[in-house]
């Protein structure tokens, strides 16, 4: 069976300049709706993820604390051994960097804790700074 060209031509000019505008207004309503329930999620995700980093430092510093027999005064000594002593069984750490929160800011450590507990580890939050509510809120070892 011959095509001919007008027939070849109108089966193979693709969409309409309309056709286009339509799927756009669509997609462009889909992304209204669900865009935000999408951005909340990714908030919360990012929230979890931090707190679940400082429970893997945590564990981590009671590793340190077992061959030392106290925490370290700081997180670095969990990478390289502070000074000579010989019970260090480092690095702690998979990788020999310490692990950034999820908004790219370094964990906060204090050592002696001053919430009732042996040390303070905490993330900012979103915002990086102390304080904040919602996804600026910090993400504490000690609540």
């Amino acid at each position: 069976m011959q095509h001919t060209h007008a027939q070849r031509s109108r089966k193979n000019r693709g969409f309409t300049l309309i056709e286009l505008l339509i799927v756009m207004a669509i997609i462009g309503m889909l992304a209204a709706l669900v865009g935000p329930a999408v951005f909340k999620r990714f908030g919360g995700a990012q929230r979890d993820a931090a707190k679940a980093q400082i429970s893997n430092l945590a564990a981590v510093l009671d590793t340190y604390r077992l061959d030392m027999h106290k925490y370290p005064n700081s997180l670095d000594a969990l990478i390289k051994n502070p000074g000579s002593n010989k019970r260090w069984n480092g690095p702690y750490l998979p990788k020999p960097i310490l692990p950034k929160d999820p908004w790219g800011n370094e964990y906060q450590y204090k050592q002696p804790g001053t919430h009732g507990t042996d040390y303070d580890l905490y993330s900012f939050g979103a915002d990086g700074r102390e304080g904040g509510e919602g996804d600026d809120a910090d993400i504490k070892n000690w609540e």
